[in-house]
């Protein structure tokens, strides 16, 4: 439920006035770095970059680091968004591995065989859709190389207020380790308001490094000047208020994981992989066919909509994926009926 009030501070008065400010209004910046001390980090506004939104923010750090050709390393798997945004930007996404042992980890392997013209490492934390927080450890891995390699990290945190089963997450993980890097959040996750389109970015790493960015930043920034006035100024009261709404989805998406576990007892042929975090559960369910079938029988036979494996990349079949946002009593029934018919699928293949 959100309060009735929560968007007046979009039509403040102050909004009617237009003064652009490529990098974003000082107070709003003021209010990021204010969300983050809330999570225990101290951040220079002067270090914070704001945009429409975390798509386009990549779109801009494409730009920044990569000549046309180049190359990012991005995760697999993980929602598919990255190759688009990437090609748009005529730069190339080039996988490495998360691996499921008990929990998804990342391949230090795979990073190490990256390409000689990548620029970039992309962590998502928690990663969509496998839920898994990158550790400290994990990323000491990976900003060791991309110190000696000449690598940026960009740090996608945009589920980070979504803890569900490690009490405290590591966040704020590519920020003071002496390598340039662009940790990403928003309004869209942080405050289950997509509509109001507001991002950010944090600029960290060694102080000329970062000096260089944010005065390349603030050209990209200038060109587009895609912020709207009204949701700067409202910023500092969005999200300084946020809180109430994050305690609610946090509250549904424990229920859902709950109910989901109890739910995959009954039907011995599916599981539940683990999950650190975010708003996504993955499943995996017998191989008795095609995960775009199964999709699209669960549609048509049981008016239940989920996303198969493939879409994220995922090794191999069979896994689904699931949204953990419905209402509870909604959420329950679906699951239910999800590995019914799964389940069902799988004993008449026998």
């Amino acid at each position: 439920m959100y309060p009735a009030e929560l968007l007046a501070p979009l039509s403040a008065k102050e909004a009617r006035q237009y003064t652009p400010a490529p990098l974003g209004l000082r107070s709003a910046r003021e209010a990021v770095a204010a969300d983050y001390r809330r999570r225990g980090a101290e951040v220079d506004p002067e270090r914070i970059v704001l945009s429409a939104s975390t798509s386009e923010a990549y779109s801009w750090l494409f730009k920044l680091l990569c000549n046309p050709g180049d190359a990012v390393l991005v995760p697999r798997p993980s929602y598919p968004l990255f190759e688009h945004l990437a090609r748009l930007e005529a730069v190339r996404a080039v996988p490495y591995e998360l691996r499921y042992h008990g929990r998804w980890e990342i391949d230090a392997d795979t990073v190490a065989r990256a390409p000689d013209d990548t620029r970039a490492v992309l962590v998502v934390s928690p990663n969509n859709p496998t839920g898994s927080f990158v550790s400290r450890k994990e990323l000491d891995r990976i900003a060791s190389v991309c110190r000696d390699r000449g690598w940026a990290i960009v740090a996608d945190e945009v589920f980070a207020d979504y803890p569900l089963t490690v009490q405290t997450p590591d966040t704020e993980i590519a920020m003071n380790r002496n390598v340039l890097s662009f940790t990403l959040g928003g309004a869209s996750k942080s405050l289950g308001l997509p509509q109001v389109k507001l991002g950010w970015m944090v600029v960290d790493g060694p102080p000329q490094e970062c000096q260089q960015a944010l005065t390349a930043l603030e050209i990209i920034a200038d060109t587009f000047l895609s912020v709207g006035t009204p949701v700067q100024v409202a910023a500092p009261a969005l999200l300084g208020g946020g809180e109430t709404i994050r305690r609610q989805i946090r509250s549904r998406l424990a229920g859902n994981v709950a109910r989901a576990r109890e739910v995959a007892r009954r039907y011995p042929s599916c599981s539940v992989l683990d999950v650190d975090g975010g708003w996504s559960l993955v499943v995996r369910v017998p191989a008795t066919r095609g995960e775009d079938a199964l999709a699209l029988e669960l549609l048509e036979r049981e008016r239940v909509l989920v996303h198969p494996g493939y879409f994220f990349d995922f090794p191999h079949e069979a896994f689904i994926v699931v949204s953990l946002l419905p209402p509870e009593g909604i959420f329950a029934d679906a699951f239910e009926r999800t590995l019914r018919c799964v389940s069902g699928t799988a004993e008449r293949q026998r």
